[in-house]
């Protein structure tokens, strides 16, 4: 495997991903644009899916916030790297930012001044895990600001197992239509402080059509809220919520609510 290699895979794995969305996740915008009864959510899911389809045949980004790429790699205990994966990584970030083109999204916390190419101190957002076997697995999450910014993490104490439906709900509540709902929200449960935080943006990976009865019991509950397409009102607020857990201190109950648009945007590559 070569540095140049790993550059295009990151290159064509943010173009898919940002010009087309998951099978799984268009999916479950046509069921409940097929199920919805208001109109006006009607109307809005409508666009969504018109938005969805110029997107992919104009091979355009499907939203003007590209947002912050960030990165979940598996690289197999077997595999041979003679380069420096993070910087083919980051070089990748680069070029596909020029040449897709990407909205520059990324600028120094305080001085607010932006690189200009989507890349600086500690991004793009980078997560390694060891795994079997000798192939490169990376998937893309392009994080909007959005939904990010009405994401939440609360330090619960562990008698308050009872309470998590309760956060996930008031954190969707909180947040209103600005993320651009329908939103699908992914949640960690336990690890530690920045752990439960990872689990919950990891949990936005998984087939949003696939939800055990925990989550699926989260859902109806979100939805009740009634918030619906782009905060109108409607039957679905959320399409899917998806948990993710993780064993955590004695003394701690960790959880976190990463909340992500419609555009549940996501692409996977994998290299040997």
């Amino acid at each position: 495997m070569e540095f140049d290699a790993v550059v295009n895979a990151v290159v064509d794995a943010l173009k898919r991903a940002h010009t087309e969305l998951p099978p799984d996740v268009l999916e479950a915008i046509k069921r409940a644009y097929g199920e919805e009864e208001n109109e006006i959510a009607r109307k809005n899911l409508e666009a969504i899916l018109k938005n969805i389809e110029a997107a992919k045949k104009l091979g355009v980004p499907m939203c003007q916030d590209t947002g912050i790429p960030v990165f979940f790699v598996e690289v197999g205990r077997e595999l041979c790297l003679d380069f420096d994966l993070k910087e083919a990584i980051v070089e990748g970030v680069r070029k596909a930012t020029a040449e897709i083109p990407l909205r520059p999204n990324a600028v120094h916390p305080i001085t607010r001044e932006n690189s200009g190419d989507n890349t600086g101190l500690g991004i793009p957002q980078i997560n390694v895990e060891l795994v079997k076997g000798d192939e490169l697995r990376m998937v893309v999450m392009p994080k909007g600001a959005g939904s990010e910014n009405v994401s939440a993490l609360k330090m619960m104490l562990p008698t308050q197992v009872d309470k998590i439906k309760d956060f996930v709900v008031e954190t969707v509540k909180n947040a209103g239509g600005k993320p651009c709902p329908p939103i699908f929200v992914g949640v960690g449960v336990g690890s530690t402080f920045d752990g439960a935080a990872k689990l919950a943006k990891k949990a936005l990976l998984r087939n949003v059509l696939e939800m055990n009865d925990f989550e699926l019991e989260l859902l109806e509950a979100v939805n009740e809220l009634g918030i619906g397409a782009m905060g109108l009102g409607g039957k679905y607020t959320a399409l899917a919520v998806l948990v993710e857990f993780g064993h955590c201190h004695t003394a701690s109950l960790p959880v976190a609510v990463n909340i992500q648009c419609w555009a549940n945007r996501r692409a996977e590559v994998v290299l040997r």
